[in-house]
């Protein structure tokens, strides 16, 4: 497979796609070293983990150059490589205390049984990763499943594959790690491969690709944890402090050049601070620089798959064509590689695909609103729900709003946050996702069964305690 440059368009980069076969003997590897994993007492496999975000750290400036060559994006490629070893540590505190056993307690429904837990970890966990944080969100799943004792097979996405040699190098220092994480590189035959050989599988993309993965998956019988597409709305409210809004909504928008699920995609704002929210944002964005002339400056980096253009450039187009009106940007430089400034957008209605489908490009859609009640149903009038945003005058209205918007994580008086914390536990709503938290300690709790040992105390009861007739029949019941 060739791979392009994001920032030049030259196809600079090569490597042999796994092929089902190496699939299936990367994941016999795997198993053939989990069982011994599993054993390890979890405070030996927390000091395994936290040994090898020792050997990542050592490494940390070659896997951060090798994935900005992979985004064209500097700072966020080195801040995602040291945000790995953070995780893998927090990890490799908060294991241990998750997974120890508890005491077998007595029953309170039946005299003499006492019972327990033992957990148990699925052997083997296929983890497919998109492009657009590559080491993150390789590891923010594999991580955790790694320390419940499961073995971790992953797939990252083929248009960013570079830095995979210099983190894979990092696990010669860890050799009882390197026996139970595999890496296989290549497209959707690969991923197809991979679901067919674990026994469960956590996707993060698309949701279109994601809905294919939880077929496959179902009919192996095998759990799908899927965190897909976002539309993520801010609700901006009159009394909101505006410089506030219009720096976090900006941020929320078009960092890492809007490449972002959890990327701030609709704006609404209440009618009596819409004209001045509008005229602080596109102040501000038409501010913001593109990193075309130097890796090392600006604040918008490249378009990492260069296919997203036509998707932005059709919103763009469709949202002009029915009324809207391009403020600030619009038009996507074609450099070698593609940059798309950001682009804010007045006079928008939920008619346009802008407001309704997934853009991830750096595009600000402004509308606005009269009631809380109408700014409620705007926020909620969408199929996805992964998080969203408030940014209100008072924390109280902010909780009371953020209550009321169906999606798993809302930032109150910021945007984004659930990108910047691991810590509170969330669920996705509609076709942003579905299973278990991957986000707070119990994210833990998808690598493991749970499986239940009942202990008799007493004498076991023989079958003629459940033989007919012992049931006492009241007085004057008829009989036949």
């Amino acid at each position: 497979m060739k791979i392009k440059n994001p920032r030049t368009g030259v196809e600079d980069f090569e490597f042999d796609a796994a092929s089902a076969a190496d699939v299936t003997a990367e994941a016999a590897r795997l198993r053939n070293g989990q069982p011994g994993w599993a054993a390890l007492d979890p405070a030996r496999r927390a000091d395994l983990l936290s040994r090898w975000a020792d050997a990542i750290e050592a490494d940390a400036y070659a896997i951060g150059e090798a994935l900005a060559v992979d985004t064209g994006r500097r700072f966020l490629a080195h801040r995602e490589v040291a945000g790995a070893v953070s995780n893998i540590r927090r990890w490799a505190r908060m294991a241990p205390e998750k997974l120890a056993t508890a005491a077998m307690q007595p029953s309170q429904l039946v005299d003499g049984l006492r019972y327990g837990n033992q957990l148990v970890p699925y052997a083997l966990c296929g983890f497919i990763s998109p492009w657009n944080f590559p080491v993150t969100l390789s590891l923010i799943d594999a991580v955790p499943a790694l320390a419940a004792g499961s073995a971790a097979l992953i797939k990252p996405s083929e248009v960013t594959p570079r830095f995979v040699g210099p983190l894979a190098k990092t696990l010669g220092a860890v050799p009882e790690l390197q026996s139970v994480v595999g890496f296989v590189l290549g497209g959707g035959e690969t991923g197809q491969a991979l679901v067919e050989e674990v026994d469960l599988v956590c996707f993060t993309g698309s949701v279109a690709t994601g809905r294919r993965v939880a077929e496959q998956a179902a009919r192996r019988f095998i759990p799908a944890s899927l965190e897909l597409g976002g539309k993520d709305p801010v609700i901006v409210t009159a009394d909101a402090d505006l410089e506030r809004a219009t720096d976090a909504v900006l941020r929320g928008s078009i960092l890492n050049s809007g490449q972002v699920c959890l990327s701030i995609e609709r704006i609404y704002v209440h009618e009596a601070a819409h004209d001045d929210f509008l005229g602080l944002l596109v102040r501000k964005a038409s501010a913001a620089k593109l990193n075309n002339e130097s890796i090392d400056g600006g604040h918008v980096g490249p378009l990492i798959f260069d296919r997203q253009a036509d998707i932005i450039e059709a919103h763009i187009a469709d949202a002009v064509a029915k009324g809207a009106k391009v403020e600030t940007g619009g038009t996507l430089l074609r450099q070698g590689g593609v940059w798309c400034p950001p682009t804010v957008l007045s006079g928008v209605t939920h008619d346009m695909a802008v407001m309704r489908e997934e853009t991830f490009g750096p595009i600000l859609p402004v509308m606005a609103w009269s009631t809380t009640e109408e700014a409620i149903a705007l926020a909620n009038d969408t199929s996805f729900g992964l998080s969203g945003s408030v940014i209100a005058g008072t924390e109280e209205e902010g909780l009371a709003i953020a209550s009321r918007i169906n999606a798993g994580g809302i930032s109150i008086n910021d945007c984004g946050l659930t990108f910047m914390t691991y810590e509170p536990e969330k669920n996705s709503f509609g076709f942003s996702g579905m299973g278990g938290s991957r986000m707070g300690p119990a994210s833990i709790n998808r690598f493991l069964r749970r499986k239940a040992l009942i202990l008799q105390t007493n004498a076991p009861a023989p079958i003629d305690a459940f033989a007919e007739g012992q049931i006492a029949v009241p007085a004057g019941t008829p009989t036949n």
